[in-house]
């Protein structure tokens, strides 16, 4: 029986696959696939008025954002970086939230687990039209990041978000499967948002600094239609691309000048509840008492916007996120699956006032992690909520 390789020959071999058969394409020639010439503002025209790329680097255990301009010149300086993150999402602003992302260029799949068979079969499923074919394969170390470029970027409208990350998750569902990856089971399976950002092609990947992040030109671009044909559930589809009820921001001070005032001059932040601290407290032990390994970082997202909720201040949160590293790090005996300061650091992007709205069904996919829906107990809604309050 043949000796079943390490992780770093799994790497070279995969390479080696890959390169058979597809091109290989260096860090910036794959960014400007993903954004092409004119896509961002140029450095030091602000009134070209575009958004723009954010890479996200950690070093010293300290997250930065840096901005990326059309000319993608910062892709060549991080080149080699031990951790540095991209979303195929362009943003206004310099942080990487959802209020300030404003188009997304494609959607990015990490399928985990895969070795020489299970990438054989991916690429046989996707000639098979079983999966949708993806524009670019990234060699991310353990696993596979599935880049399917859009024709064109789509408008990252409020009301369009929540569709596109139900869209993506049930797509996830359909191209993670038992002979995909070594993770059979469902609960195995890593949902990301439309917002995750991905280990950048040049960069190291969790094998080290002689084992990067490989880019490999497989097939077209795509739209949303077509990935919509690939839904196990339909009702999943995203369709509604006529954005009737978005407004220009001067045609909102016209029709809304109250709201206007409030929210783009003075800069009010949009009413929402406050929760007690129970809610934080509840998912810190849950973190403890069912994180998985391969749901850690998702595990600390959620604590991160469960801080938001409960108004937690922000040295606490990183505090108790610190506190799990050795629980969370000791979970897997792999040399190359650590769980470091950085994921912790990464995870904290989300003390976002915008990730407040994390409902208890996207927690609960994400994190793999059972959290039952609360019971009335036969009460009608109003009377329950009333003896919810006391």
């Amino acid at each position: 029986m043949a000796k079943k390789p390490t992780e770093k020959q799994l790497y070279k071999l995969k390479n080696e696959w890959l390169g058979q058969f597809f091109e290989e394409v260096k860090p910036k020639e794959f960014y400007r696939a993903v954004f092409p010439e004119g896509s961002f503002e140029r450095k030091g025209h602000f009134e070209d008025g575009k958004a723009n790329g954010i890479i996200t680097i950690v070093e010293n255990d300290k997250a930065k954002n840096r901005i990326v301009f059309d000319d993608l010149s910062v892709i060549d300086e991080v080149k080699g970086a031990e951790f540095a993150v991209m979303s195929p999402v362009a943003y206004s602003g310099r942080n990487r939230t959802a209020a300030n992302a404003r188009w997304l260029y494609g959607i990015a799949i990490d399928l985990d687990g895969v070795e020489m068979p299970q990438l054989r079969d991916v690429f046989h499923q996707m000639n098979h039209d079983i999966i949708p074919k993806c524009t670019y394969c990234i060699n991310s170390g353990h696993g596979l990041h599935l880049y399917y470029l859009l024709e064109k970027p789509v408008p990252l409208y409020k009301h369009l978000q929540d569709k596109l990350r139900e869209f993506k998750y049930e797509l996830i569902a359909k191209v993670w499967n038992r002979y995909t990856s070594t993770f059979t089971e469902r609960e195995q399976v890593q949902y990301q948002g439309i917002f995750q950002g991905f280990r950048m092609v040049g960069t190291q990947s969790k094998l080290g600094k002689r084992y990067p992040v490989k880019a490999f030109e497989t097939g077209e671009r795509v739209t949303i239609e077509y990935l919509n044909g690939y839904l196990m559930d339909k009702s999943k589809a995203v369709t509604d691309f006529h954005y009737k009820s978005d407004l220009s921001l001067a045609e909102a001070r016209k029709k809304y000048p109250e709201w206007y005032e409030k929210r783009i001059v003075q800069g009010e932040r949009r009413e929402r509840w406050h929760v007690k601290r129970d809610l934080y407290d509840w998912w810190l032990r849950k973190i403890k008492e069912g994180a998985s390994v391969g749901h850690r970082y998702s595990c600390l997202c959620v604590l991160a916007s469960y801080a938001v909720k409960c108004d937690i201040p922000e040295d606490e949160l990183f505090t108790d996120a610190f506190s799990l590293l050795q629980f969370l790090d000791d979970m897997s005996d792999d040399e190359h699956n650590r769980f470091t300061k950085r994921d912790i650091l990464d995870a904290m992007q989300f003390y976002q006032e915008n990730y407040v709205t994390y409902s208890r069904r996207e927690a609960e996919r994400v994190s793999a992690i059972a959290m039952p829906a609360s019971k009335r107990n036969g009460r009608k809604q109003a009377e329950h909520l009333e003896r919810a309050r006391l």
